[in-house]
């Protein structure tokens, strides 16, 4: 299945009772379309159709992914088991920049932030690349929303 992410992977993907040594535990893996339902449901509050729309799935396949993540994640607590965030076919949306000075051009996920300078020449004239267009094909990118 294929879903349209728009935060990236926890700065940690695993996560253990304190006082319990990593090989001593059980593991439980949720895979990131789950942590994804997870995020748009409970942590946006989005309806289960608003939060399937949003991974372009339908509704039935959004509420067996967040059955499964909710049971995972009780099995995680209830239990002391240690539980790790990885895997799944996620598409992650990247946002495109241009450098003013070089014209180099790049992409990044979305979600880590603008970048400082340009990777190539240092510059800090840069532009989200959406911002670049004229007429009709201007946009306006979601980081200067």
């Amino acid at each position: 299945m294929q879903i349209k992410k728009s935060e990236l992977q926890p700065a940690g993907n695993e996560f253990k009772p304190c006082g319990i040594q990593k090989n001593s535990v059980a593991t439980v893996s949720l895979n990131l379309d789950e942590l994804e339902a997870i995020r748009l449901a409970d942590y946006d509050g989005l309806y289960q159709e608003q939060a399937a729309e949003k991974m372009k799935i339908s509704r039935q396949t959004f509420g067996n992914i967040i059955t499964s993540a909710h049971k995972k994640i009780a099995d995680f607590l209830i239990h002391s088991k240690m539980l790790s965030v990885s895997g799944g076919n996620v598409e992650i949306n990247t946002c495109q920049f241009t450098c003013l000075a070089c014209r180099h051009t790049w992409s990044i996920p979305c979600g880590i932030g603008r970048p400082g300078e340009c990777p190539k020449c240092k510059s800090a004239d840069i532009c989200c690349s959406k911002k670049i267009g004229e007429g009709k094909n201007f946009k306006t990118c979601w980081r200067n929303l």
